[in-house]
């Protein structure tokens, strides 16, 4: 499984390099009203759209991750309550003890 994972990322990454190096055109970019127009740059256009679908999946690997945190708090509670509710055996009861002293002949 681990082959097929870092398979998949190479072929993600050879992908978006070959995206980036396809559409190396410079495109403007008006990145912040100011008062004497834009805060204005040429950025190549792969960049520009690598960077914006970082940034847009952020909030979903954000959410993610806050999912998993959560399931696992909610399991380890869980787990907890069990082990607490479960009560442990006895380690011997007196008539266990009697009965292994009267077999055991060397302390009778």
């Amino acid at each position: 499984m681990q082959i097929l994972r870092n398979a998949l990322w190479l072929l993600i990454a050879m992908l978006a390099t070959a995206f980036v190096a396809i559409n190396w055109h410079k495109a403007p970019l008006n990145l912040w009203p100011l008062e004497s127009g834009y805060l204005h740059v040429e950025w190549p256009v792969g960049i520009v759209a690598l960077v914006f679908y970082l940034l847009g999946a952020l909030p979903t690997a954000l959410l993610n991750k806050a999912r998993r945190w959560r399931l696992k708090r909610r399991i380890a509670m869980l787990e907890n309550n069990i082990q607490a509710l479960t009560p442990t055996p006895p380690l011997a009861t007196s008539t266990q003890l009697e009965a292994a002293k009267a077999a055991d002949p060397v302390h009778s």
